[in-house]
């Protein structure tokens, strides 16, 4: 799929590598923890190692099930992490004995329920861009202040999609009966692929449909587009770059209830204020659809799938977003932090093109 792009900057020639020392990610709790309960709560920092892997490590030294150990979400391999996980509180008298390489735990505590998936606000991350010249410097900076003001597209990242790039194309061949996959945890992959390389073409689509009405006149958008000419003056009206249509589904930002754009001028500048934005569709089963105009351009992703469905934040704001260039070495230092479920790589993707 090629993957449209919002912001109009050539791309920037720099370096950059997912490693552990020019990619951190911190986790960000939902809530803070009691201090008590029948838990342990183990901050550590780890490397080279998936959190499956640090799973299975903390089982073996501090005695307990894999099972038994609750984390709030998947941290990547190839950067340095720091997360929380939560244990049974019988682990806590081999925690001093714990030693591994690749894993330092930084703080303990208690808690009175297990850290289950979704239990994360979202991620900090600290990315070093290297190769960068003075000229380069100065347009991530531009294009950053672009960031700041109107967000990025919500896109699933490439690790979404297996080391080949190609899970989703697997999942598709399950949903048709071309290919088997006896793996239950495998196949559920596949599928979940599929529906997120779906929200993707979504999303690619209506990004281009955005630039189109930005870039042409209104009569000229109303031919290539079919659409209403008031609809098109509408659209372009709309301070945001990423346009809005009638019967787009909305949900208040950063969480909230689903709901249908009724009135699109006051929808979007809600939108453009940070309050609400579109959603996307992950096709499904119980998935609540766009309606009239924004369904003409939904229905085709709209696929039938026998798993649940969803809707998607089409679009994030990054919060606290700094940067520190260091001439000398010809390094762009970047911190910033996004929502669960958002991707670094696809806010570095929209950076550097």
């Amino acid at each position: 799929m090629n993957k449209q792009y919002y912001l109009n900057h050539s791309k920037i020639d720099v370096l950059f590598k997912q490693t552990k020392e020019d990619f951190v990610v911190t986790e960000i709790p939902l809530y803070e923890f009691s201090g008590e309960g029948e838990h342990l709560i183990i901050k550590f920092r780890k490397k080279e190692l998936t959190t499956w892997d640090a799973q299975q490590i903390f089982s073996e030294q501090l005695g307990c099930k894999a099972r038994d150990i609750g984390y709030a979400g998947l941290k990547d391999k190839n950067a340095m992490t720091i997360q929380t996980i939560s244990l049974p509180k019988s682990c806590a008298a081999n925690v001093e004995k714990f030693n591994h390489p690749n894993i330092k735990i930084l703080e303990t505590t208690y808690h009175n329920n297990k850290i289950r998936i979704g239990h994360l606000k979202g991620n900090k991350f600290f990315i070093r861009l290297k190769r960068v010249n003075l000229v380069d410097a100065r347009k991530i900076e531009q294009v950053l202040g672009q960031i700041v003001s109107y967000g990025i597209p919500n896109y699933f990242g490439f690790q979404r999609f297996g080391i080949e790039g190609d899970n989703y194309k697997k999942g598709e061949q399950i949903l048709n009966g071309t290919l088997k996959e006896k793996n239950r945890k495998l196949k559920q992959m596949y599928i979940n692929a599929y529906q997120s390389h779906m929200f993707n073409a979504w999303l690619s689509k209506r990004i281009e449909i955005s630039k189109l009405v930005d870039a042409f006149e209104a009569h000229v958008i109303c031919e290539k587009l079919n659409l209403p000419v008031e609809i098109v003056k509408a659209m372009k009206k709309q301070k945001h770059p990423f346009k809005m249509l009638p019967g787009d589904l909305m949900s208040h930002y950063p969480f909230g209830k689903i709901f249908c754009v009724e009135d699109l001028e006051v929808e979007s500048q809600k939108f453009y204020e940070r309050d609400r934005v579109p959603t996307g569709i992950l096709p499904g089963r119980k998935i609540k659809i766009s309606e009239g105009i924004a369904y003409e351009f939904e229905k085709e992703f709209d696929v039938k799938i026998p798993e649940d469905g969803a809707r998607r934040f089409a679009w994030i704001f990054p919060d606290e977003i700094e940067s520190n260039y260091k001439e000398d070495k010809n390094w762009m230092e970047i911190s910033f932090s996004l929502p669960k479920g958002s991707y670094a790589t696809e806010f570095i993707s929209e950076l550097i093109h």
